[in-house]
């Protein structure tokens, strides 16, 4: 049975299709939606509205932007020799937050999955390829661990490497306040191999 009138309802399916978002949650943002101001909601509307209808991919690094070239690949301060690879934007974001970072990125828009379908020609590699072409002296791979991530690292490597351009992996292992004994094999492999001299 169905408590909610036709466009509560709708609202919490639309909610609830978000990621991360299940049914409660759906409800509890609907609910606080449609609790807000009117002039509230219409501007939560009109800035989905405006995102969808302005962000387009950079046309250098394939991160979304709302102009042509993304403030990273526009900026003067920021080394271009150097291309950190992403899957996301969001991974993007992750290692901008460290403020550590000074080279530029490339977004592949996603990871090569055979298991779903996703080959090589569906990221964005051949725009990497292309990038490869300027004055590039390292591209640093920064895809995620998973087997897609792996896969997809050691592909760029055997694209980029014939090109005489360095090649370099993120380092991963044991995350800060991790209990060993809870943390794979793999991981931990991968920490000792990485270790570095203090």
């Amino acid at each position: 049975m169905n408590y909610f009138s036709d466009h509560i309802a709708r609202l919490i399916g639309e909610l609830s299709k978000l990621p991360g978002i299940g049914a409660k949650s759906a409800a509890r943002l609907a609910f606080h939606i449609i609790e807000m101001p009117e002039e509230q909601a219409e501007e939560l509307a009109a800035a989905i509205t405006d995102a969808k209808k302005n962000i387009r991919y950079c046309r250098t690094c394939f991160t979304i932007t709302d102009e042509e070239e993304c403030p990273i690949c526009r900026s003067k301060t920021r080394d271009h020799s150097t291309i950190m690879v992403v899957e996301t934007t969001r991974d993007l974001a992750a290692y901008e937050k460290t403020g550590r970072y000074e080279g530029v990125y490339h977004v592949l828009q996603g990871a090569i999955s055979p298991m779903q379908g996703i080959g090589p020609s569906d990221i964005r590699l051949k725009e990497l390829v292309e990038r490869l072409r300027g004055d590039v002296r390292e591209v640093i791979i920064a895809t995620n661990s998973s087997l897609e991530g792996e896969t997809t690292a050691m592909y760029i490597s055997k694209l980029v490497k014939p090109a005489g351009i360095k090649v370099s992996r993120i380092a991963s292992g044991v995350p800060v306040g991790g209990d060993l004994e809870c943390i794979d094999e793999v991981t931990l492999l991968r920490a000792l191999e990485g270790r570095t001299e203090l």
